[in-house]
């Protein structure tokens, strides 16, 4: 097996890794606390291609393989992991949900403009009784002999206010719950759209989360995605790609902390020597560096998985899994090696601490992967 990126591969994560460092660093702090997301940066980001990145060029995509986009998601989310969830909600869930699922006039009438960054999407399945239970779902689209009439409320949804588009889960036959969910493209300007409220968050600070509230919104039959009454299959294949997306995120986060503290046990003086002299700390970074290399194995392996066609939601759960817990220890660790410094803002520590914790929340808790996972080995 060959662990090499291609030179393609390493073209895509120089790129962004520059990108990063030149449009999201001087602002992190800024948009951290100012809970503002950084429009402009994202824009250059579709500009750049970066978020067509895995889909074919036909649809406005740049037709790279799925380990690409990854280690954008991965560079993005080093510096601003707020960045990254929102780049990936809007590839791996809005646009891989269309991809996977839609008719080719959906396709072509949404993915451009969203793939080019000059609009966003954003994936609406959590309500405020529908969270890991998907089967809880209380938002309904029912036909009327014209149009699917749309009511409910959606909570927790990741670029809510700034999305132009929403793929929204209803059910169109409430009786048979699950067996009756389907899958929408809603434009934001349809009537009877509204963003509700806007969360105010313990991390990922800039990334805009809201609530959104259907009220008798008026869906044209072509806007569904997929077929009637298959809205659970849709959002459980599309959510398998966005936990690839997440372990990016979170490996990203494990990255860029471990960085720090790196480059911080090198200049810091303690007691007259630099503080990587004391082994305790050495040890520690070492155990960081096996865990962090681990989780990056077992990401690529999923994507991998999928750019190759062979089933990927066992590893998918297993790279969510693993990437997000190594972003919640190696965080927590560096904020621990650095001390009060660590604590600081002006550090950047604490802020990927913060973020950290809800990578092992969202697109399924890591006790949810570990039912998919488990599940697989006892059937």
């Amino acid at each position: 097996m060959n662990f090499q990126l291609t030179d393609q591969q390493l073209s895509i994560q120089n790129i962004t890794r520059q990108l990063a460092q030149t449009e999201l660093l001087p602002t992190v702090l800024k948009d951290d606390e100012e809970g503002k997301f950084p429009e402009k940066a994202y824009a250059k980001m579709g500009q750049m291609g970066l978020i067509g990145l895995p889909f074919p060029k036909e649809y406005g995509g740049q037709g790279a393989d799925y380990l690409s986009y990854v280690l954008a998601v991965e560079e993005i989310s080093k510096v601003n992991s707020s960045v990254g969830i929102a780049y990936s909600v809007c590839t791996s869930l809005f646009s891989g949900g269309l991809i996977n699922s839609a008719s080719e006039e959906l396709k072509k009438k949404y993915l451009p403009d969203v793939l080019s960054g000059k609009k966003m999407g954003a994936f609406c399945l959590t309500e405020p009784e529908a969270g890991s239970d998907a089967a809880g779902c209380k938002t309904t689209a029912l036909w009327d002999g014209e149009a699917y009439v749309l009511n409910g409320l959606k909570c927790f949804i990741t670029n809510g206010p700034l999305a132009d588009y929403f793929l929204v889960f209803a059910l169109t036959d409430p009786e048979k719950k699950t067996k009756g969910l389907s899958a929408f493209v809603v434009e934001k300007a349809m009537p009877g759209v509204s963003v509700g409220t806007i969360e105010n968050k313990c991390g990922i600070r800039s990334a805009q989360v809201s609530e959104i509230i259907f009220e008798n919104v008026r869906v044209p039959k072509e806007n569904m995605v997929g077929e009637e009454g298959r809205g659970f299959a849709v959002a459980m294949k599309d959510l398998d790609g966005g936990r690839i997306g997440v372990a990016a995120q979170g490996l990203g986060i494990a990255k860029g902390a471990y960085d720090i503290a790196l480059q911080y046990l090198k200049d810091r003086q303690q007691f007259g020597k630099p503080l990587f002299k004391n082994q305790y700390l050495t040890f520690k970074m070492a155990e960081l560096s096996v865990q962090i290399e681990q989780a990056q194995y077992m990401l690529y392996k999923a994507a991998m998985d999928k750019q190759e066609g062979r089933s990927y939601s066992i590893s998918a759960a297993k790279a969510k899994m693993v990437c997000t817990d190594a972003a919640m220890q190696v965080s927590q660790e560096a904020v621990q090696m650095l001390g009060g410094n660590g604590y600081m803002k002006e550090y950047h520590v604490e802020r990927m601490m913060r973020d950290a914790k809800i990578t092992q929340i969202y697109e399924g808790t890591n006790e949810i992967q570990k039912l998919v996972i488990s599940g697989s080995l006892f059937r």
